[in-house]
């Protein structure tokens, strides 16, 4: 039987917060309402759950992260689908089960994924009705994520499909998540049931 981990950073209700930490929490707040209504991001007593509540215990870092965050959801070159399969890609790989909860909601919500393909991404493979955009941005991912440089005929590729403004915006989504794939389990954050 796998014996189940507490997650290892408690939740911080607003009450609980020093100046530092309520001032990057009201900004996290307003940002996280406006743009995810898709899936669990707190708790009743309004502790963030997801990496958000790992930034509040170390601000200094949290604030970088809310920032890079930030920057990552203003960009408009890649369809938001694409983006949506680059993520939960992301997140299977490291196992990382609220970023591909989370990711999965939004992409199910916004964008009409059915079941079987986002089984499929979550399990680590490749859905067969890709569009050719989101095949292409799974092979930039894939390959990024077996390390070492972005192999050149990959990269044509998806310079051809997305542009140098896109392609851009995919390997930094792709690093972003992969930090946020790392804080989720480094602090074994998991599922809202789990930590509500």
């Amino acid at each position: 039987m796998k014996k189940e981990i507490m997650m290892r950073l408690p939740p911080l209700a607003p009450n609980e917060l020093d100046p530092r930490q309520k001032a990057l929490y009201d900004e996290m707040k307003a940002g996280v309402g406006a743009k995810y209504q898709d899936f669990v991001t707190m708790r009743a007593d309004g502790a963030f759950l997801g990496p958000w509540n790992a930034w509040l215990h170390q601000p200094e870092v949290g604030e970088a992260f809310w920032t890079v965050t930030k920057a990552m959801t203003s960009f408009k070159h890649l369809d938001d689908a694409v983006r949506q399969v680059a993520i939960i890609a992301v997140g299977a790989h490291f196992g990382a089960a609220y970023e591909v909860y989370a990711h999965s909601a939004v992409a199910k919500n916004r964008h009409s994924m059915g079941d079987a393909r986002l089984s499929t991404l979550s399990a680590g493979e490749r859905p067969s009705d890709l569009s050719v955009s989101e095949a292409a941005a799974l092979d930039v991912v894939k390959a990024l994520l077996r390390g070492g440089i972005l192999p050149d005929r990959v990269y044509s590729y998806a310079l051809e499909v997305f542009g140098e403004a896109g392609i851009r915006e995919l390997i930094w989504l792709v690093g972003h998540y992969c930090s946020v794939s790392m804080t989720l389990n480094g602090f074994a954050i998991g599922l809202p049931e789990q930590d509500a």
